[in-house]
């Protein structure tokens, strides 16, 4: 038995429509999925409806913990950042018809204002949850700034709102360079969803992108620390599995997500 919510993160099966995407994952076995609105809106432009969407999740089973992303949000000032929450808003509208908990709220790539970030933060917030879903902050490892754990919980702290949480993901903690031990910084209510995967030694920590991540347990890092800290803070919801792999991609999705569930099993419940 397992203390998490096993969720299969679409990425990992990528070029697989969203539709067959669902059946997949309630097929194999998983409680949950993260759904991308590149995929919705891709869905839609077939001619398919968000209605059939919600159908699928129902027919299978399946909750969705999170959509992804909202970008330009963060580092935006004046008309720029108008435009861009006209897009985050049409994104959250979606999350909410698919029945997503939270959506994702990307950083920026380089240096950015943290104040005015975290100011930002607390208005998309407040705008998500006039919609019905809860943005949640998300650092990435390969970005300048926002790469850690430390940094995403600053934003949310500035932000100074009851609802702000943060996303966790083993790849990025890695290669952000910060210390999986932050997590016990956290309270379980901070967590919307920690992303599950491993990476290699090699190539070196900084010559790692998306694409070098592996199945959990197939790589070097320490995932029964990070689940041990998980646990000890009082976190037991979606692990998710997220990997960017073109290899995969080109593989038959339904053996991808299988045996990712298979390996998160494997190191979820040692």
């Amino acid at each position: 038995m397992s203390d998490f919510i096993y969720t299969l993160n679409c990425s990992t099966i990528r070029p697989t429509p969203v539709l067959e995407k669902i059946q997949i994952a309630g097929k194999v076995g998983y409680k949950a999925i993260e759904l991308w609105h590149d995929d919705l809106d891709a869905h839609i432009a077939r001619g398919g409806t968000l209605a059939e969407v919600r159908k699928a999740l129902s027919d299978n089973g399946l909750t969705v913990p999170t959509t992804i992303y909202l970008k330009g949000w963060f580092e935006t000032t004046g008309e720029e950042h108008r435009v861009e929450l006209v897009e985050c808003q049409r994104r959250m509208e979606q999350a909410v018809e698919v029945g997503a908990v939270h959506v994702i709220a990307g950083p920026p790539m380089g240096f950015a204002n943290h104040d005015q970030g975290a100011r930002n933060y607390r208005e998309l917030l407040e705008l998500g949850l006039r919609i019905g879903v809860k943005p949640s902050m998300e650092f990435l490892g390969f970005v300048e700034d926002l790469n850690t754990i430390d940094s995403a919980l600053e934003i949310i702290t500035k932000a100074d709102h009851p609802q702000g949480t943060l996303v966790l993901d083993p790849f990025h903690i890695f290669r952000g360079g910060g210390s999986v031990e932050s997590i016990a910084k956290l309270k379980p209510e901070q967590i919307a969803i920690c992303h599950f995967n491993d990476t290699p030694a090699q190539p070196p920590r900084l010559q790692q992108h998306d694409h070098s991540r592996v199945y959990p347990g197939d790589g070097h890092l320490d995932l029964a620390r990070l689940l041990k800290l998980l646990r000890q803070v009082g976190y037991f919801r979606w692990l998710s599995l997220e990997l960017f792999r073109e290899d995969l991609w080109a593989s038959d999705p339904y053996e991808v997500a299988r045996v990712g569930l298979e390996k998160m099993r494997a190191v979820a419940e040692a």
